[in-house]
């Protein structure tokens, strides 16, 4: 399957024995790190930056599609090269997810607007081998080892829910595996789970109890790629190891997991999470933690911290309110007891609309009091949601200020930081939201709705850069001070590490003072992160004059 393989699964297998064995090797220094103020950036890979244009075309995709429905060229390798220059870092971003990068199907789909080809990773046709539109094994292992060179920790998109569709050169797979029908109708649980997406979509049988062999076309892929040998004897290992029938979920478990194991990605991000019964996710969870054992054990120097193996769902529609459930009307279902320690916020987006002390105050009762112990990543905009936030970019500044200061983790969409528009001419439906990343712009400094892209770009890596460093920010209990001027505080205390901010928003330019509210003490001496000014708390008050309205203050 990749680099490696056969010597890392049987390695596996030894540690797997002496999991125990603790790790000594520190950690590289870096800002602290907790999941839950996770500054998180989010892409899709063909999206993003062409590293390699010597891969723009596999496997004869040569139809015209609709417009924003092919392949355009982003691939890992563009993403590394985005990591070295040091891009994510000046954005304050800790960890990167995204689009999977599992080979897709081979064929194009006319869903009734033209040709639409795999390009955004969630149409599976083999997920034992990387898309090779995307890149290589070894550009994948390089993409992570990177990051984490650079402090920043990748999250992988995973699919378990269904194949890609079928085409003339995707054939359906066997009966044993998917149901091709019936078609959801998402009015209670058996409607959203047990059903397929949208037509022509066939959903995996991951409640199935029976096990079945590997599909023919599958195994013959294999074999004409010379690797058949090499990938029953992995899963002969996996299955011994695990005890584990051959179903089909079990199946993609393994392959899943190998993404661990291999290259040591820190998180997964589950697709259609409500769409499969909530015990695959735990099953997935178990062999996730073994398979991230398993890489430390063999990677020491490599090794970032001990932060656990994360995972974030994609439950549609799931919101901070409900706490820890999701109601499907009939049945309510709790996410976060199957591995998750996050969920994706739908919320947010709606709750963006309401003044920042409605925000803040309403997200740090939930996440210490409902969600204790658990977060939300929160997001503006993303890659299928039709009704994003400020779709017309006509407020990025102020979304940047609610969004990277929210309680929770936040989730930067790729372009979000730089005005991409989200509308775009031509385009339909989810396609609008889904245009190449637009460097030019960020080159030739263009203007959108009179404010200049440099602009917007540096305020979002102030805030994300103050988040970064202050894991109170998203952790941490909010209090308001004042509210005219709107200043609050951010404290965040565990066995390990004590963070506390003082933030201020809305001020006057120029001169003003911030009270600390016993947040610090008298001769504090205080960043702030948004003017790089040194101040001292005096008083019990922090004087300071800068060109802007905004106040980020730390130590």
């Amino acid at each position: 399957m990749r680099i490696r393989k056969i010597s890392s699964y049987l390695l596996g297998m030894l540690l797997f024995a002496s999991c125990s064995t603790k790790q000594t090797v520190e950690a590289p220094k870096e800002a602290p790190f907790t999941w839950d103020n996770a500054n998180v950036y989010f892409l899709l890979t063909d999206r993003f930056n062409n590293g390699n244009t010597e891969n723009d075309v596999n496997f004869d995709r040569t139809k015209e599609t609709a417009k924003l429905r092919g392949f355009m060229g982003g691939d890992i390798k563009g993403i590394t090269n985005k990591i070295e220059s040091g891009y994510f870092d000046k954005l304050g971003v800790n960890a990167i997810w995204f689009s999977p990068v599992v080979e897709q199907i081979h064929g194009s789909v006319d869903e009734g607007t033209g040709n639409t080809y795999g390009f955004h990773g969630y149409w599976a046709k083999d997920w034992t081998k990387i898309e090779p539109n995307f890149g290589t094994d070894a550009e994948l292992a390089e993409l992570v080892k990177k990051a984490h060179q650079h402090g920043i920790r990748i999250i992988l998109d995973v699919v378990i829910n269904h194949t890609g569709p079928v085409t003339e050169k995707d054939p359906v797979w066997p009966d044993e595996w998917v149901r091709t029908s019936p078609q959801c109708k998402y009015d209670n649980y058996k409607n959203t789970v047990t059903c397929t997406l949208v037509k022509n979509l066939p959903d995996v049988k991951t409640e199935s109890t029976e096990e079945v062999q590997l599909p023919q076309q599958l195994m013959d892929k294999w074999k004409a790629e010379g690797r058949l040998k090499q990938e029953m004897e992995e899963l002969e290992l996996f299955f011994s190891r695990t005890g584990l029938k051959r179903t089909p979920r079990n199946y993609i478990i393994k392959w899943l997991t190998d993404y661990i194991r291999e290259y040591g990605v820190d998180g997964f991000r589950i697709d259609t999470a409500k769409h499969t019964e909530e015990e695959v996710w735990g099953d997935l969870w178990k062999e996730a933690v073994v398979a991230f054992a398993d890489w430390k054990q063999a990677h020491p120097q490599e090794v970032l911290d001990n932060q656990p193996f994360y995972m974030v769902g994609e439950v549609y529609n799931y919101g901070i309110s409900g706490g820890r459930l999701f109601d499907f009307g009939d049945r309510k279902v709790d996410y976060f007891a199957q591995g998750m320690h996050s969920m994706i916020n739908f919320e947010f987006k709606w709750d963006a609309k309401n003044s920042y002390e409605e925000i803040f105050a309403k997200y740090s009762k939930l996440l210490h009091t409902k969600l204790k112990g658990l977060s939300v990543l929160n997001y503006a905009a993303s890659h299928d949601d039709g009704a994003p936030f400020d779709q017309m970019r006509e407020h990025s500044f102020m979304i940047a200020n609610k969004l990277l200061l929210c309680p929770g983790a936040s989730q930067i969409y790729y372009g979000d930081e730089t005005a991409r528009p989200l509308k775009v001419e031509g385009a339909v439906g989810d396609a609008n939201l889904r245009s190449f990343m637009n460097w030019d712009e960020i080159n030739n400094n263009t203007v959108r709705n009179g404010d200049k892209v440099d602009d917007i770009l540096t305020h979002w890596q102030k805030l994300g850069t103050f988040r970064k460093w202050h894991p109170s920010v998203g952790a941490g209990v909010h209090k308001m001070i004042s509210e005219k001027p709107y200043v609050f505080s951010r404290t965040y205390k565990t066995e390990n590490m004590a963070d506390q901010v003082v933030v201020g928003l809305d001020m006057d330019k120029g001169k003003k003072e911030l009270p600390m509210n016993g947040v610090f003490a008298n001769g504090a001496q205080l960043k702030d992160y948004y003017s790089g000014k040194t101040v001292k708390v005096k008083n019990g008050k922090v004087a300071i004059d800068t060109p802007f309205s905004i106040v980020l203050l730390g130590k």
